[in-house]
Parts: structure tokens; sequence; C-alpha cells
């Protein structure tokens, strides 16, 4: 990524598809180039969160609802110390943003921390384009000298795709950190950190758990240092193909029955544990009005979602794995994508979604009481 911390104004910019597809509009946020993945999220608010989830490293956000910045940045929302997408295309960004809370501006927040984003597009026409293609690599180009349309899609077909792409570590915690428990501290959970969110570990600081946050890199032994009654995956970026120590930790865990949780990039760390295996989707789950159906309870939840890679289980068949039954326990109504599963013989579940949903809905806050009962169960 090349940025200038210059403001955009009225600057001209490109944003250019692997396919060939150009749109034309105007710079926002930094002015230069960046590469990543074209992906939409469908969320009509949360931007702030969105951008600073991990998860969405190397990705290039189209944001399908028209008018963003209303609400300007603020510093309690974030969802980590920095925004990680690679690049922000949004239709209509706020003249004045107006909120109690905030305090600079989106397009300020952008500029600051050197991201190039493009506005003034269709992004409906490029949300559909997505939709029937499906996720592909981009970039966005402003500022002068930018070149001719052949040399930046030239520049776009070097950029590396997502499939294939390892990089929870990149995001990850270089060292451990304890959240303390919130009141009476009741349990201690290690959590992997692949991508965390810091709503996840405060949610489960709510619930009196003590939440030691490992790096990616941690070590079977580093899980079991902190003598933990529940380890927790996180979500993360990347493709769980390449996540094989992350397995490899996951299935030290199921051997040892510790109640275990995972979300998201979790829940396909979960699958290849079982044995299942994963697939890209042609173009993800991104924002936070995903409908899914619990099965263990059928109770059907609105829910956060972002992820473009998948488990591939079986629907209605209950699975012999090495560690004991397994099940797929809650599915996508909109295309019937593995959102979760669980074991029957021992105290391990995940799902694909966000529970933690910040900034909404909260359908899904439920799962982090159920992961208090399976700690509350193996101590009994």
């Amino acid at each position: 990524m090349t940025t200038s911390t210059q403001r955009a104004d009225r600057t001209p910019a490109v944003l250019v598809l692997e396919d060939g597809r150009i749109f034309r509009g105007r710079a926002y946020g930094a002015v230069g180039e960046t590469f990543g993945e074209a992906v939409f999220s469908t969320g009509m608010s949360g931007y702030q969160e969105t951008l600073t989830d991990p998860s969405y490293h190397r990705q290039v956000v189209v944001m399908t609802a028209p008018h963003i910045g209303n609400t300007g940045v603020n510093d309690e929302d974030p969802e980590s110390s920095r925004i990680w997408v690679a690049g922000y295309v949004v239709r209509d960004p706020a003249r004045v943003s107006s909120n109690w809370r905030a305090r600079r501006t989106l397009d300020e927040e952008l500029v600051n921390q050197g991201v190039v984003g493009i506005s003034g597009i269709d992004t409906r026409a490029l949300t559909r384009h997505l939709r029937e293609r499906g996720a592909m690599r981009v970039g966005i180009f402003s500022g002068a000298g930018i070149g001719t349309d052949a040399d930046l899609l030239a520049k776009v077909l070097q950029a590396p795709e997502m499939k294939g792409a390892d990089l929870s570590a990149e995001v990850a915690t270089k060292e451990s950190y304890i959240v303390p428990a919130i009141g009476t501290k009741r349990f201690t959970v290690a959590a992997i950190d692949l991508g965390i969110k810091a709503m996840t570990p405060q949610r489960m600081a709510e619930r009196g758990i003590e939440v030691h946050v490992l790096p990616a890199t941690a070590t079977v032994e580093d899980v079991y240092a902190v003598a933990p009654d529940g380890v927790f995956f996180s979500n993360g970026p990347g493709d769980p193909a390449t996540a094989d120590h992350p397995v490899a930790v996951m299935r030290g865990v199921l051997e040892r029955k510790t109640p275990l949780f995972g979300i998201c990039f979790g829940n396909q760390i979960l699958g290849r544990a079982l044995g299942f295996g994963t697939y890209k989707l042609k173009y993800g789950h991104r924002g936070i009005n995903q409908p899914v159906q619990d099965r263990t309870t059928g109770k059907v939840e609105v829910t956060a979602h972002n992820h473009g890679f998948a488990v591939d289980a079986p629907l209605d068949t209950v699975s012999d794995t090495p560690y004991g039954r397994a099940e797929v326990s809650h599915v996508c109504l909109n295309d019937n994508v593995v959102e979760g599963l669980h074991l029957l013989d021992q105290l391990a579940f995940s799902v694909q979604y966000h529970p933690e949903a910040a900034a909404g809905p909260h359908d899904a806050a439920y799962l982090f009481d159920r992961f208090v009962s399976l700690m509350e169960g193996q101590r009994a």
C-alpha cells in the first residue's frame, strides 16, 4: 500500500477489479494506491467496528449502505488498535459528522491511518458485480500520474489472492495479556488470538471470566500454563486451509476434553480439527443482518458475519470424528452454509458468526452463557 496523508477533497480516484471492470470516483481518506480482496458489507451501522476488525486484513470493503460517516469516529468503539481494512469504498460520504461521542470525522481517521478509499461510485452496481462474479482482487488508485488503465490492471493481477493466505499471525497479539473478570472471578479462559475483537474478551469478563489472551503462535503447553477452565479460539483473517498450527492446538485441547468455544475462524479451525474440509465462498457473508437458525433450539437469530470461507460438513448427518460424534448446530437460512458445530460426546462447540456483536445485533449473546454452562458442568 502506498499512501499520502494529504486530504483527498476532489482528487480523482479509480477502482480496478481483476476482471477488468473499472469504476471512477473521488478519493476518500488517504491518497495513493492499495490492493486487496474486494468484498461487500451489508451493515447499515457499525462502520467503525468493521474498519477495526482484524478479520478484514487485506480486504477492500465496499459498503452497500449508501451514506457512511454520519456519526464520525470516537475513541470507545474500535475493536483493535488500528484500522485493518486494506481499502474503503463508499457511495456518499457524510459531509458533516454529528454525535456526542465523535472526536473526528471518518475521512480524517482514514487519512490519519493512511487508508486509501474511493467515494462517489455506484456501489450498488459494484456489489451486484461481486455477487455475480465473486469476490476478487482489486486496486484503488488516486493522485497524480497513476498510469493507464492497463497499467493499473497489471498491478492488480500481481497482488496476492486470499485463497491460500496465512494471515492470523500478522494481526494477532505478539505478547500475552489478561482481561480481568468484572466482579467476582468465576473462571479462567485461555483465548487464542487469531484476530480477536476487543469486545469478545469484554463479553466474557462481564460473566466473571478472567481471559488470558494468547498469541496465534501459542502452543498447547502455553494454553495449559494458565490452568484454564475453558479454551476459546477467536475470529481472524485468511484461508483456514493454511492454519495448521491452530488446528494442532485445537486437537490438543480436544484430547484433554477441556470446554471449548470457537467463533468465525475458530469455527473453521474446529471443523478442520474434526476432519472436515473448508472451502471459499463465492462472495462470503459480511454485515449485521444475516439470518441463522440454531438447530439445537429451533430459534432464528439475526447475526453479525464476516467470513469468506466455510466448513464443508454434512447438514443432516451426525458424523463420527476422532473426538466423538459431531453435528452441524447452526445453518444460514439464506444459503444453507454451515454456521456452527458441536460435539455430542464432549464439551465443545463453535459458531461461524460474531456473538459479541458490536455494534449489534445481540441475538446471539447467549452463546457466551452457553460457554459458561459448559465450564460449570465440567467443574461439577
